[in-house]
């Protein structure tokens, strides 16, 4: 299953009234792995960085100014994510900045519920408690230092170390459960399973006694005391 961890920065927080994206980060999980394939670029929105936006990401007017447009990297974005699961922290947010997007240039929407909402994932693994992308990597240990203020990529990054954790670890469903026996039902799965009683077993031997007769002189032949029948703690008899 390809997945892509994608975040984005932007002027502001409202694209409804006009904010626009400036920075796209994408990294690619391959059955909940890394593969090391990335998309990063910056964008010039065509309108002015709000002080709010500026203060988190520190990307200014003045260094998107010879950046491309939407419109010119738009191709390359959608070919990059095309049938991976966009996996986003607060998917609503990104997710209509970059349909604001798609529609001036004439692409098909991303639909929201087709993604994974890290955010989402977070707030029913640990209701209550503080799930914006710097808790989470506390709760888990990933490193965050280099994040001093927000970056598309680095952020990307780092939320695909959070997300394999939320779902499991890196041993993400594998699992020593017993598989269902008929009669539980489609789908059923046993939990661990009740020790079995052990229970005492007679051995019954199938040897005629010409076949142990015989047995018997053969073991006569080899001289002195096998050793087997000292660990048994037989003798033979003088």
């Amino acid at each position: 299953m390809r997945e892509i961890v994608l975040d984005t920065e932007t002027t502001g927080t409202e694209h409804a009234k006009g904010d626009r994206v400036v920075e796209i980060g994408c990294v690619e999980l391959f059955n909940h792995i890394p593969t090391g394939r990335s998309f990063h670029v910056y964008i010039n929105p065509e309108r002015a960085m709000s002080e709010g936006a500026y203060a988190v990401h520190g990307l200014s007017d003045a260094f998107l100014s010879d950046k491309p447009v939407f419109a010119a990297i738009a191709r390359d974005f959608m070919d990059f994510v095309a049938d991976g699961r966009l996996v986003i922290h607060n998917a609503a947010f990104d997710v209509g900045f970059l349909n604001a997007e798609l529609a001036r240039t004439g692409h098909k929407p991303f639909v929201l519920a087709d993604a994974v909402d890290t955010l989402a994932l977070a707030r029913r693994k640990h209701p209550g408690a503080a799930n914006n992308l710097d808790a989470l990597c506390t709760r888990y240990g990933i490193d965050n230092s280099k994040r001093t203020k927000h970056g598309a990529l680095l952020d990307a990054e780092i939320l695909a170390e959070v997300y394999i954790e939320l779902i499991g670890g890196k041993q993400v469903g594998f699992d020593l459960d017993i598989q269902p026996m008929g009669g539980l039902g489609r789908g059923a799965r046993m939990g661990t399973a009740a020790p079995r009683e052990v229970r005492p077993r007679t051995m019954i031997t199938r040897l005629t006694d010409a076949e142990r007769a015989a047995h018997e002189a053969f073991i006569q032949t080899l001289g002195g005391t096998p050793l087997w029948r000292e660990y048994l703690g037989e003798t033979l008899s003088e």
